[in-house]
């Protein structure tokens, strides 16, 4: 927390990826809008290549939700009959502690084949020349300059940490860009019991819905069965929070984000800001930490106290979260589309929507602005790639893998024929 001059929590090699609860979604619906760009098919085809590759790393063979079993219909079924949308979507389940171990790996097959990996160093800048990039300008984690480094092609995959940058960046030289989506959203919290069937049966399931009145999309993301709920800190030391799902050590509760998304249109065109503003205005009420709330005291319109929860069923894994009312800083329309996405899940898992049920605030998601770029990843500017969440086509590991994986291929074939 507020690691200062470096933060290996969400920079570093392989990101926050490295500490999430390292979930692989192995269908290409799920992840982002990479198959608009290249093509469900291909990006399918891609997915299950790079899936060998994490594989190849020591990955647990075994995949959670690959079989259409009974149980699963029933889901599906309930899910159908409350308006929602189960999302099939097989999941490889790394471990927060196993991630660290895999992307290590990786990162020690990569210095023994000569990738010069410089860390504490950043990237201030890109250098130009008209449409064509020549390279980069680089600097220590104090701010001063530590040159140039040209190339003849550049790639930008600063992950969602380098959201803000990148947006700034694509203003200032000219880099074909769109609004993209920001999700805003809570974390929720139930005992394990009440998620069993879904745990058992698909791991993670993958709701989506378009409640009324606003009918903007809201899903569920990142299930964790018997996991934590943890606090990351972001920049400016915005507190968000987060869920995590360790291999062997397991809580007795299941925690889920519920996230809403946000398209914004003319003449507005910060959504990064704008979420940024709900989650700044989230750690004032909280004093810098995570708000907790029942969902029974949102309905009665009242805040929870800390001595309420200290006599629910459902004890917090975020043992330093504020209990208070989350409310007071969620925007009304998020609001409203997470306590009517809530009490459609009912129907699917009951007591989903218990009144001792928590929610932590804020669940927040920063994609960039999306990068126009063709199937070849590139983009207006002659040399430059951009990849990963921080171009907005991705939204999660195994696509964001894939991304790297197809831009690997493209400068492996550019060197060979060069």
């Amino acid at each position: 927390m507020n690691c200062k001059p470096y933060c290996h929590i969400t920079t570093g090699f392989s990101g926050a990826g490295a500490f999430s609860d390292g979930k692989l979604s192995l269908s290409a619906e799920v992840g982002g809008m990479l198959p608009e760009l290249i093509g469900f098919d291909h990006a399918q085809s891609m997915i299950d290549y790079t899936d060998k590759i994490y594989l190849e790393f020591g990955a647990d063979s075994h995949v959670e939700g690959a079989e259409q079993t009974e149980e699963i219909k029933q889901i599906r079924l309930r899910a159908i009959q409350a308006g929602l949308k189960l999302v099939d979507c097989p999941i490889r389940h790394l471990g927060t502690e196993k991630a660290q171990a895999l992307y290590g790996e990786i990162e020690r097959w990569l210095i023994e084949r000569g990738v010069d990996i410089r860390f504490g160093v950043s990237c201030s800048n890109l250098i130009l020349d008209g449409d064509r990039c020549l390279g980069v300008t680089i600097e220590d984690a104090q701010g001063h300059s530590l040159g140039e480094l040209r190339a003849d092609c550049v790639v930008v995959a600063t992950g969602r940490r380098g959201a803000d940058w990148l947006e700034q960046l694509c203003e200032e030289h000219g880099i074909a860009h769109q609004p993209g989506t920001v999700d805003i959203g809570v974390r929720v919290e139930v005992r394990d019991e009440v998620m069993e069937v879904v745990n058992r049966a698909l791991y993670e399931s993958k709701l989506v819905g378009y409640p009324a009145p606003f009918r903007n999309k809201v899903r569920t993301f990142s299930q964790n069965p018997g996991g934590f709920v943890a606090q990351e800190n972001y920049d400016n030391d915005l507190a968000v929070v987060n869920g995590h799902s360790y291999k062997e050590l397991k809580s007795q509760n299941t925690n889920v984000a519920i996230l809403c998304s946000h398209n914004f249109t003319e003449p507005f065109n910060q959504p990064i800001a704008y979420a940024q503003k709900v989650g700044e205005l989230t750690n004032m009420l909280a004093d810098g930490r995570i708000l907790v709330q029942r969902f029974g005291d949102i309905l009665a319109g009242k805040r929870t106290w800390q001595k309420e929860l200290s006599r629910s069923n459902v004890r917090p894994t975020l043992p330093d979260a504020v209990a208070g009312d989350i409310t007071a800083a969620m925007p009304y329309r998020a609001m409203i589309n997470i306590i009517h996405f809530m009490q459609a899940v009912v129907q699917v898992v009951p007591g989903f929507a218990g009144d001792e049920t928590l929610l932590y605030s804020p669940e927040l998601k920063f994609y960039s602005n999306r990068v126009k770029m063709d199937r070849e990843l590139t983009t207006n500017i002659h040399g430059l790639y951009c990849l990963g969440d921080s171009s907005g086509w991705t939204r999660g590991l195994m696509m964001a893998s894939v991304m790297g994986v197809i831009m690997g291929q493209k400068l492996t074939e550019t060197e060979v024929s060069a």
